[in-house]
């Protein structure tokens, strides 16, 4: 029995009698309808009748001639029915129309004219996506990384914080979007993609290809890396929103290394995470940075200031620390500064070195992370032991 039922949009009569047949071709979905022209308005009728068949996928034809009424259709559609997948089927030669589509909210883009074939495998990626998001319902843990000043060690802060909850709990990912990526250079790592071919990709990217984006570290962390050259074709915050949406039905936890990016993307990150971890040292420039950084990104309660290279400074409390920024104060990374720089030359970070105390400091921050999660992690521990006795 098909798992999916489909909707075709259309405006091409030869298309209007093969896309049907191709989707019912594929065995896993069926054509519910069939409509011959776009709604314009979220009062079209056409709306109305696209809502009234619930079908799972509305497969919209793009043609080549006149493409913005299409694309108009696939936003407004994505707009009106958030829950419905749109499959776009247009012409490979039009770049910047497969761009548009998916930026509108189409899920999958294929050739045009299409086959059974491209029809089967895009629906099974979606099959396959729904099913382990069922499996999978709790959706992964976003922790984003940002500096209050350049220089205060996000970088630093991300990957020795994802170690160590990969060390904790495992199926972690470090995704660096800083304007220029050095996290894999910290990691001694050579990925050959980095966050921008996912992005490019969105298209078509499903769980399998985005771990094929990932650079891989010996202790298991996932990275997707920065880019190593500075551009100006900065992708939307839509495409990142989109990207993490995966992300987060991927992996059990998600650490963003924003670095010192201050822009809408770094924003739209900050909403989607769980908690921001705002790196600041305790100076007069750090802390009056981290009152500016925090209002940029807006009335956040989960945001929570970290202290780097922290030392003790006579008359001047934690309690100062939080009321100068007016940000809870989460953690301090003490001050070993010359362990970390000696472990970013060697590409080792530094929570490789178990029993230094800045490598436990890692450790405690990611458990102060997740502390519900270590108490079930206790839970299972003891009892296994007990059972086993």
């Amino acid at each position: 029995m098909p798992e999916l039922s489909v909707l075709v949009l259309t405006t091409d009569e030869d298309q209007r009698t093969l896309l049907p047949v191709q989707v019912d071709g594929t065995a896993i979905a069926k054509t519910v309808n069939t409509i011959f022209g776009f709604p314009v308005g979220t009062t079209d009728p056409v709306v109305r009748r696209i809502k009234e068949s619930h079908a799972d996928v509305v497969l919209i034809d793009i043609p080549p001639k006149d493409s913005a009424t299409a694309l108009r259709a696939v936003e407004l559609l994505h707009l009106v029915m958030p829950q419905t997948t749109i499959f776009a089927i247009g012409e490979m030669s039009q770049p910047q129309t497969i761009v548009n589509a998916m930026r509108a909210g189409a899920r999958e883009y294929l050739e045009r004219p299409t086959s059974t074939h491209n029809l089967l495998e895009a629906m099974a990626r979606l099959t396959s996506a729904q099913r382990k998001a069922h499996a999978n319902s709790e959706r992964g843990k976003v922790f984003t990384v940002i500096n209050a000043k350049g220089g205060s060690g996000a970088t630093t802060i991300a990957i020795n914080t994802a170690l160590a909850l990969q060390a904790i709990h495992g199926n972690v990912a470090l995704i660096d979007v800083a304007p220029l990526g050095h996290a894999a250079l910290h990691m001694n790592l050579k990925p050959a993609f980095t966050v921008m071919d996912a992005i490019h990709n969105l298209h078509r990217l499903d769980g399998t290809l985005l771990e094929g984006y990932m650079g891989k570290h010996e202790r298991g962390l996932h990275l997707l890396a920065g880019v190593t050259e500075p551009t100006t074709q900065e992708p939307s915050s839509a495409e990142f929103a989109r990207l993490f949406d995966l992300l987060v039905t991927q992996y059990g936890h998600v650490v963003v290394d924003a670095s010192s990016r201050l822009d809408v993307v770094t924003r739209v990150l900050c909403d989607l995470s769980d908690q921001i971890l705002l790196v600041a040292q305790a100076d007069v420039t750090s802390l009056w940075s981290a009152v500016k950084v925090q209002s940029f990104l807006g009335d956040h309660d989960r945001i929570r200031l970290v202290l780097n290279r922290f030392r003790k400074i006579p008359g001047f409390s934690e309690a100062d620390v939080e009321s100068a920024t007016q940000a809870k104060l989460l953690w301090k990374v003490p001050n070993q500064y010359a362990l970390i720089a000696q472990g970013i030359d060697r590409g080792s970070p530094v929570t490789e070195q178990n029993h230094s105390e800045i490598a436990r400091s890692f450790v405690g921050l990611a458990s102060a992370l997740t502390p519900r999660e270590e108490e079930e992690t206790t839970k299972r521990t003891m009892w296994s032991l007990f059972r086993g006795a």
